[in-house]
């Protein structure tokens, strides 16, 4: 089995470590065109429910209670 020659600095570990970090992103989001607030991408809008023009989860209202 292959040893390696020499050891690893603490520079060359965390340049690679922050290679690979750095190509980590966020979800993408975009801005609900029914209610303005951001919304994850081919998702339905978590304060509206809306996704794509069309209500496809019906909110409810506070107060309301489950029956």
């Amino acid at each position: 089995m292959a040893t390696p020659k020499s050891r690893t600095s603490h520079t060359r570990t965390r340049q690679r470590k922050a290679q690979w970090l750095g190509s980590l992103k966020s979800p993408g989001t975009t801005v609900c065109p029914n209610c303005g607030e951001a919304a994850q991408m081919h998702r339905a809008c978590p304060e509206c429910g809306h996704y794509r023009g069309r209500l496809v989860v019906e909110k409810k209202q506070e107060g309301e209670e489950k029956k």
